[in-house]
């Protein structure tokens, strides 16, 4: 799909991955809705961009992808603006570490799994269901296209580390359904990929102490450095203009395979 002059959704477009994919998808043509929680970080992404590539190729839209009308809304928004989006970016998520049994005794809450489970899961779910509805109904592109879905799993969905169990099963969720969900949704003409990272720069990541910045860095075979967010960018925007990606669940990690902890 030329991504030129779409309409484009990017959940978690505040910040981090999702902020870098809204910049690189809206340098390429699209017409961008940077969608995210914390509206004040939307509105400054958004700000940028249409300063940077011109008034009106992006809109902010506060959301919560766990939140069905709060989604549904979001995407009414957004086409209020662009037109129908035919490009969805799900990066929205959290990430939580707490072991099943703590040092005091007690088993982990059972609330802060479920959290977790349903900001990424259920979440991101919910924001492919809906797009999925509105997509649906577009006419056919090349090769029959109608829309694109990305979504964000994690390394963490294979080989997650002490206390990442709600995070990982998250991700091994998002992970497994995007299969499922390409075949679906071949009928419609929707392809469905899902990049699974590593260890990247984010503002979570470059908050970090300079040493345990490195010491992650070095666990990564090559190149031995933290990924860079326009690196995940580059690739979620590949898979739009790639026709034949289809059902498939890419790890951009430098080779890294995680340790226990």
């Amino acid at each position: 799909m030329n991504i030129q002059g779409q309409a484009a959704l990017v959940t978690g477009g505040g910040s981090g991955l999702g902020e870098a994919t809204a910049r690189e998808l809206a340098r390429m043509g699209a017409k961008v809705a940077v969608l995210d929680l914390n509206l004040a970080n939307a509105e400054r992404v958004a700000a940028d961009i249409g300063a940077e590539f011109g008034d009106g190729c992006a809109v902010a839209v506060q959301c919560n992808v766990s939140d069905p009308e709060s989604m549904a809304q979001a995407i009414a928004t957004a086409a209020a603006a662009h037109g129908p989006a035919r490009i969805l970016m799900q990066i929205a998520g959290i990430g939580t570490a707490k072991r099943v049994v703590g040092k005091d005794g007690k088993a982990a809450p059972l609330e802060e799994f479920a959290k977790v489970i349903n900001v990424n899961l259920i979440g991101t779910y919910n924001a492919a269901r809906l797009f999925a509805e509105a997509c649906a109904k577009l006419d056919a592109l090349e090769d029959g296209a109608k829309g694109v879905m990305v979504f964000t799993a994690s390394v963490a969905a294979f080989d997650g580390q002490v206390g990442q169990q709600a995070y990982s099963a998250s991700k091994a969720g998002v992970a497994g359904m995007t299969l499922p969900m390409a075949r679906d949704l071949a009928q419609h003409g929707i392809r469905v990929c899902t990049i699974a990272p590593g260890l990247f720069k984010t503002p979570l990541l470059a908050s970090l102490p300079e040493p345990v910045q490195q010491s992650l860095a070095a666990s990564i075979p090559f190149p031995a450095r933290l990924g860079k967010p326009s690196e995940f960018a580059e690739l979620a925007c590949h898979i739009v203009s790639n026709n034949h990606l289809n059902g498939e669940v890419i790890r951009l990690d430098g080779a890294l395979r995680m340790a226990p902890r």
